[in-house]
């Protein structure tokens, strides 16, 4: 029987000795390498914004971008259902600064800025400011179980067919989860924050907005 290697190279390999195909193994060892840091980058959260894969969420980056008076459109007006079954309408609290919050139960940037967007609405409430979330992925199971472990006072529309925030985005565009919209007295959007809300942001940008009525 003729040796394989003999067939192609003309004679067999010496016994322990390495063929000339062996280093091939190097660039694949190389690229698998390349591929476990490029997954340690996406889990670190060291990404630009956009979709990154493993965190079921769309990355934002913090940003800020407020409205002058004069440059507000016409008031946002929400409703839905919250996950107890009670009926949301936000145009029953007119002449509150209302703080709009897309979250879901999975999300680490949601969870990490639950409890300053807890204290807002604790320390705000006899000054007129009114929290709402806006959850639409999320079963009542989770979503409960996520405002019992947060200690969440404010409720959250349950949106899976999305329409709270089809209706939000008519006014502003809704490019992340998390993202917080402050309406103004009005109901009209006075600020809004792309990706995790930064507690002192959040409240400097309430306070602005609730001077504006002083």
């Amino acid at each position: 029987m003729i040796h394989p290697f003999r067939a192609r190279h003309g004679r067999a390999p010496a016994p322990g000795r390495r063929t000339a195909g062996r280093p091939a193994l190097v660039p694949v060892a190389i690229v698998s390498l390349g591929l476990v840091l490029t997954g340690c980058a996406q889990e670190s959260g060291a990404t630009s914004p956009g979709d990154v894969v493993g965190q079921g969420y769309v990355s934002g980056d913090g940003s800020v971008k407020t409205w002058d008076v004069s440059d507000r459109d016409d008031p946002v007006v929400l409703t839905g259902t919250d996950f107890e079954g009670n009926a949301i309408d936000t145009s029953e609290w007119a002449g509150d600064v209302v703080v709009l919050n897309t979250w879901y139960a999975s999300c680490a940037p949601c969870r990490a800025e639950a409890p300053d967007l807890v204290a807002l609405a604790n320390d705000r409430a006899d000054q007129g400011v009114r929290l709402l979330g806006i959850n639409s992925t999320d079963d009542a199971g989770a979503a409960l179980a996520f405002e019992r472990t947060f200690e969440v006072p404010y409720p959250s529309i349950e949106d899976t067919r999305g329409e709270a925030i089809a209706t939000l985005e008519g006014s502003v565009p809704i490019q992340a989860v998390p993202t917080t919209v402050v309406l103004d007295r009005e109901g009209r959007v006075a600020a809004r924050i792309i990706g995790r809300a930064e507690g002192s942001t959040l409240t400097g940008l309430v306070d602005d907005v609730l001077a504006e009525g002083a």
